[in-house]
């Protein structure tokens, strides 16, 4: 019989073998966590938080608003009427569940996307 021979893996040791290695562990796990301590707390989790942060994303493709991450104006209108859409379905959706407030909220943001978007589209 022929015996064939597979490719191997390769095993690699994790465990710590010096103090040094150890040391320095420990202190990128406390620098880690003095990150999060200076991080500000979070904002209290609401209907109109979440409409708040979908819009300030939509207002971000619009070309309104730089992306965080680049720091540049940029448009995408697709994503930005995906998000819209996804806001309007949500008013749909809660229909009869939301407060006065919330109610007022969500139609003020949606009156204010939508004219925003036909703006940037050039409707």
């Amino acid at each position: 019989m022929v015996e064939k021979e597979g490719k191997g893996f390769v095993v690699k040791d994790k465990r710590f073998f010096s103090e040094e290695e150890k040391k320095e562990e420990k202190k990128e796990e406390k620098e880690g966590k003095t990150e999060q301590k200076q991080r500000a707390p979070l904002p209290e989790v609401s209907f109109n938080g979440l409409i708040f942060s979908l819009s300030s994303s939509a207002l971000i493709y619009l070309g309104e608003v730089p992306d965080p991450n680049s720091n540049k104006k940029t448009k995408d209108l697709e994503l930005a009427k995906h998000t819209i859409d996804t806001i309007s379905m949500l008013k749909e959706k809660t229909k009869g569940n939301l407060t006065g407030e919330e109610e007022k909220f969500l139609d003020s943001v949606l009156a204010d996307l939508r004219w925003r978007y036909v703006k940037a589209s050039g409707l």
